[in-house]
């Protein structure tokens, strides 16, 4: 399996097995979805950039983690936010498929308005692997 692949599917189980984010989500989802209920998650697209040696494959990923939620205030968003930190720090050393987590760094995290009583929190990450053949 392609990296990009592994990684998703841990940071799905990652983020659906931690039970605060399990009980307050209604979904995670690893594209946007056309019709979901709130509040939910949704895993971007890996940007993908090479990050071997010279004896091991290996890729540094930036990923998004968004939570889209409705409501008067973002009060929720903002403890659902912290539960994404702590479920993306348990994310396993062994990811699949060879591939081994070297480090993970939250970049940067926002929480905007969009629209009348809709929020959109963001957590980007970066995540660098080395294959283990």
């Amino acid at each position: 399996m392609s990296a990009a692949v592994v990684l998703a599917e841990a940071i799905r189980a990652a983020l659906s097995a931690h039970a605060p984010l399990a009980a307050g989500l209604a979904a995670v989802f690893d594209a946007p979805p056309v019709r979901a209920a709130t509040p939910h998650a949704v895993i971007g697209e890996a940007q993908l950039s090479d990050w071997g040696t010279k004896d091991m494959a290996g890729r540094e990923a930036r990923v998004v983690v968004s939570l889209h939620d409705a409501g008067e205030s973002p009060a929720r968003l903002r403890r659902l936010v912290g539960e994404v930190e702590v479920a993306m720090a348990g994310l396993p050393r062994a990811l699949g498929d060879g591939w081994q987590l070297a480090s993970r760094v939250l970049l940067r995290g926002r929480i905007e308005r969009k629209g009348e009583g809709r929020w959109i929190a963001t957590s980007e990450w970066r995540l660098r692997m080395l294959k283990a053949d």
